[in-house]
Parts: structure tokens; sequence; C-alpha cells
């Protein structure tokens, strides 16, 4: 199956059937497994194989297929699949770590990562120090021979950062510290960030996964001795397993992501250079565009493709971003991305709305800011949706 390309990969990867040879994989709405004999029963809790399963919050067959088929898409070794994307962040850190360690993350990240980082993991003795994820250098400074791991979002949510995986990992091994990266903006299909030096991945497949917002859904991909020698342990234990029912839409979403993704992102591309300069924005911020301050890193590291998210800084602060909001037609106002519908969302008020101005004001999530993720609408409509909506933002 390695040798399969991508969108092959994306519909058999990983499958088992049952005795019924059924096409569709089967969902295994089961939270136990019966054992021939007691002796079975102790065989299997002191070792298990891919085959064997003991109790659905360590393993089951449709959610083991998910495993595997991500898995293989990414290029990792292994993977464990877990209840929601910020379960995987959370686990993958916390499994990790413990008192007395330091961690250097980027300081542009998501909401509730920061919250993990800023008052769970300090709350328990780790340190953590935040720098510039675009700075090099302000990561080569940070770090410490007792850095244990570092974090980031290879493409940050919502000003649309690019970091330089390569370029961190290079710098984070040499002091051994493990890599950790959250790729959910880049998607695995566009970004391959082990192959470019990432220890551990970590995806929402609330997003683009499933990419059509039915369930909640995360996965952490590595090597088979961090899934099954650190994480998996920390997870089976703490309870943050992936439920078989969501792990059969996810391998749905699976067989289609690429199809998806791509149509996105050329979506999102022809928004982002017709809508550059317009005279109700501040800024046009998306990753695709020749203007973007990372375009040659955007080349290197994702193919030149930018994604499926943009980001509108519009004219005349929250009011303004409220009355384009307020005024859209075709996307509709959520905090989700990665979905067959478009989606709008004001980051300021509602996924950074914990942040102080300061903070805010340090990441560039001015208080017109608009999150537009790109769904699979036809690009006229949304440009014709956008550009009213736009205009309806500037009246007063």
């Amino acid at each position: 199956m390695s040798e399969w390309n991508t969108r092959t990969k994306l519909v058999h990867g990983g499958t088992r059937r049952s005795q019924y040879n059924e096409v569709s994989e089967a969902i295994f709405l089961t939270q136990g497994f019966v054992y021939e004999n007691a002796e079975q029963a102790e065989a299997r809790f002191i070792e298990t194989g891919p085959d064997e399963f003991i109790y659905a919050r360590y393993g089951n067959p449709t959610v083991n297929m998910f495993e595997r088929r991500i898995a293989l898409l990414e290029g990792a070794e292994d993977a464990f699949a877990t209840a929601s994307g910020m379960a995987a962040v959370n686990g993958a850190l916390t499994s990790l770590l413990k008192a007395g360690d330091h961690v250097v993350s980027a300081k542009a990240l998501f909401g509730s990562c920061l919250y993990i980082l800023e008052n769970v993991l300090t709350r328990f003795g780790v340190e953590v120090t935040f720098v510039d994820g675009t700075d090099l250098d302000a990561w080569r400074a940070a770090m410490r021979p007792d850095t244990k791991a570092v974090f980031f979002e290879s493409m940050s949510n919502p000003t649309l950062e690019v970091i330089d995986i390569a370029g961190v990992a290079e710098i984070a091994h040499e002091v051994g510290a493990t890599v950790i990266v959250d790729n959910v903006f880049s998607t695995p299909v566009f970004s391959n960030a082990i192959a470019q030096g990432a220890d551990v991945v970590v995806y929402s497949a609330t997003k683009h996964i499933d990419g059509q917002g039915r369930v909640l859904g995360g996965v952490v991909l590595g090597t088979k001795e961090f899934i099954r020698g650190t994480f998996e342990p920390y997870m089976k234990h703490t309870g943050g397993a992936l439920s078989p029912f969501n792990a059969w839409v996810l391998l749905k979403g699976l067989e289609t992501i690429e199809l998806r993704v791509k149509a996105q992102a050329e979506s999102a591309q022809a928004l982002a250079e017709a809508l550059e300069g317009h005279s109700a924005l501040e800024r046009t911020l998306y990753p695709g565009l020749a203007s973007h301050p990372q375009k040659d890193l955007v080349a290197r590291q994702l193919g030149g493709k930018g994604g499926t998210v943009l980001s509108l800084d519009i004219k005349g602060g929250k009011d303004a971003a409220f009355r384009f909001l307020n005024a859209m037609q075709i996307a509709v106002i959520s905090n989700n991305l990665g979905d067959a519908k478009s989606i709008a969302t004001h980051p300021a008020t509602t996924t950074h709305q914990r942040l102080s101005d300061e903070q805010k004001d340090e990441l560039g999530i001015t208080p017109g800011l608009i999150r537009f993720s790109v769904g699979l609408e036809d690009t006229g409509d949304l440009l014709a949706d956008i550009t009213a909506a736009l205009e309806a933002s500037q009246a007063v």
C-alpha cells in the first residue's frame, strides 16, 4: 500500500473486512470484546497485536482502519485517533511532558491551544517560552538543554503565517527536542510534515478530513515508539478515545479529501487574487498570493498551494466586520473550517475572544479581521456574495 499513489491510498488504505466481505468499511459499535477463554484474556492484556482488541477506549477495528489510512497518507509509522482535535493536541503535549520540562512554542496559535500551553501545562510545572514562529533566530535563541518539545501550527490560525517546518525541526533536534506540529490549515493533502522533519503531527479531523460538518475527531501521528510507547498509554487511561461511528464517518471523508481540498484551494486562490486591493479591505491574507511575505516558503513547503482559508481585514473595525457577516447570503457564520460549505468567522469575538487586547494586537487579530473558510460552492457565486457583503460593510 505504501507504493500506491495518494488517491488510491485514500480509498483503499487500511481497509479490513469482516467475514461478510463488505464493500464499505464496517462500523463496530461495541465497547468490549469477548475472549474464547480466560487464558486468552490474560494473554491479551499482556500484549496485543493489530487484530486483537480489549476495550474500545484502547482500540476498535473501525477506529484502527481510520488510523491506518491516515498514517499511510501522512507517511507516518503509526497513528492514534482521539475524540477531538483538542484531545489530540492536549494528549500529544501532556503525554510527553512532566514538571520541570521546557517547551518552546510559536505565539500565533488557536485560542484553545494557547490555553493548554499557558494555563494547563504551566499549572503542572512545565515552563513555556513563546516566540515569533516565523523567525528562526527567535527559535534558536529560545532553545535550552532542557527543552523537551517545540509546538507550532504549520499555518497559523487566523493570520495564516507559515512556519518553516524543516528549519524549526533542525534547530529543535540539535537539543534533542521533539517537534510537534499542528498541521490542520496546511492539510495532509498539501503538506507532508513528517518528511520535512516533524516528529509528531496533529490534526483536528473535524476539519478537512470530515469536511462536511458532521463529527468531532482528532488524530496524532508519529513513530511507533511514540504512538504506542508514550501517547497510547496516556490516552487509553485518560479516556479521549474516538467513537467508532465517528471513525467511520472520517474514513468516508478521507476517500474524497484530496478532491475536496484541491478544489477549495483553487477557489480560495481565485478569491484572494480577486479581492486583494479591494477598497473595503485593509489586508487580504492568503499564503498563495504573490504578495505574501513567505511566498518562497509556501512554494517549498506547500508546493505553492495556499490552502482553503483566507482572512480579510475589513476597514471600519468590528462594526464593519459584523455588517459584512450579516450581509452574506451563501457563506454561513460559524467557527469550523475545511467544510464543504463556506464559513466565515470573526476571530476576535469567537475563536480567540479569550485573548487580551494586547495579545490580539501582537498576533494581528484586528477588530475587522474575518477568517473565511472556502467551501465547494461555485467560485463566481462566492465572489459575488463576498463583494456585495464588503459593500454592505462600508455602508453607514
